[in-house]
């Protein structure tokens, strides 16, 4: 039996990714029902999709034949529209940002555990193929031990009328939160090492909005490793190459393109294939450079397909609530780096 799903707020990555590629495209998940304070968004998806369409949230989530809602509004609705969801007994796939607060993440956390059900977040780069099989790489040694590491997204985002990703009070920021959260959820994903301590430079250089167009991060991790994010919306699209670098003691994978919403990407690995003493010439030699063969897989489906399945197996999402928590810790503790001019301890 598939997963019934309704929708909150079908525009943008809703429309784009997770419906078309996600929800309609689960082996385990069913499109029953999609909301939008836009009647023409509205109607626009549910006549696509053959579903029923609300105007607000309360209507679609009395809607007793939908088991699951994936909220995908602007993060300032969030806490509400997940608060709401759990008293109506639905699990609830939040998008990233979780919330704007720490303490808006701590209510969705204890009202979702209080109705029991499950409150998964959308960091949906942990299901890039080419990211695990990086992350089995780092967990079987082969990079020995990791020492840094850096993941980039970047992009050409120009000023929008009304787009609130541009506005602060509705999206929480800009390049860092909206980008930065996923880049830094993902090396802590692939080295299994939280973040410990942050220094972070933000900025508006180019793009004439509130929020910043420039982001970058220094973070040092729980297992000593130091590492490097960094977010631009003033970048051409052709020019950012979205990378990924793992380095550790016996060699490092160089990533290029994996990095954003396409499965696609490609990544090479130089190994060191002996031990070697200190070579002042700095001959680099003795290492292989190998690619890394994966099998592509939409991340958006394998997304929506785990989450349906910890609802019919009644188990803990593989990306859950606390994730979401500790995300919006870390990107609140650069955002004070940034204003307080120090390193901030997470």
């Amino acid at each position: 039996m598939a997963v019934k799903w309704g929708v909150i707020g079908c525009g943008g990555i809703a429309a784009r990714r997770t419906i078309p590629e996600g929800i309609t495209k689960g082996s385990n998940s069913k499109l029953v029902a999609v909301m939008d304070t836009a009647p023409d968004k509205a109607k626009e998806i549910s006549e696509k999709y053959g579903v029923k369409g609300y105007l607000n949230e309360e209507e679609l989530l009395k809607d007793p034949e939908v088991e699951a809602v994936y909220i995908a509004t602007p993060t300032c609705l969030h806490a509400s529209q997940t608060i709401l969801a759990a008293k109506h007994k639905k699990h609830v796939l939040c998008e990233k940002s979780m919330g704007m607060t720490v303490e808006e993440c701590e209510k969705m956390i204890q009202a979702c555990k209080k109705e029991n059900v499950n409150l998964g977040v959308g960091f949906m780069m942990r299901f890039h193929s080419l990211h695990q099989k990086i992350k089995e790489m780092v967990k079987q040694g082969i990079l020995g031990k990791i020492v840094f590491a850096r993941a980039q997204l970047s992009c050409w985002y120009p000023l929008i009328p009304n787009a609130w990703r541009q506005i602060p009070k509705l999206g929480g920021g800009g390049s860092l939160i909206d980008m930065g959260s996923h880049c830094i959820d993902l090396l802590e994903f692939i080295m299994e090492a939280k973040v410990k301590s942050v220094s972070c430079f933000v900025g508006t250089l180019v793009q004439n909005y509130a929020a910043e167009d420039s982001s970058t991060v220094m973070l040092k991790f729980e297992n000593s490793a130091q590492g490097l994010v960094d977010n631009y919306f003033n970048i051409p699209d052709a020019s950012s190459k979205n990378i990924l670098e793992i380095y550790g003691s016996k060699g490092s994978v160089i990533a290029r393109g994996s990095i954003g919403q396409m499965p696609t990407g490609e990544a090479i690995a130089y190994l060191e294939k002996e031990e070697k003493g200190y070579d002042a010439a700095q001959q680099r030699t003795t290492s292989s450079a190998e690619e890394i063969k994966f099998t592509p897989v939409n991340m958006y489906q394998a997304e929506i397909e785990s989450f349906s399945r910890c609802i019919e197996e009644n188990i803990s999402p593989s990306v859950c609530g606390e994730d979401g928590l500790w995300s919006q810790k870390v990107v609140l503790g650069c955002y004070k780096s940034a204003e307080e001019k120090r390193v901030i301890e997470i």
